[in-house]
């Protein structure tokens, strides 16, 4: 297997590392009971999606 002859910099090392940042997903609000939500999914809060319940949510 072949080894690297010389260590990387730095900066290339963090030049690398530049694209491994976390980024935030985007939410929605959902227009049935205004929780936020995942867009294009069913309201974990409600069950609804489209302006119809498609989803049975137990009451806590």
């Amino acid at each position: 297997m072949p080894n690297p002859k010389r260590r990387h910099s730095k900066r290339r090392t963090s030049m690398r590392r530049s694209h491994d940042a976390l980024t935030v997903p985007g939410v929605s609000e959902c227009p049935n009971c205004h929780e936020s939500k995942l867009p294009h999914r069913a309201c974990p809060h409600c069950g609804y999606y489209k302006g119809r319940e498609v989803v049975e949510v137990e009451q806590q």
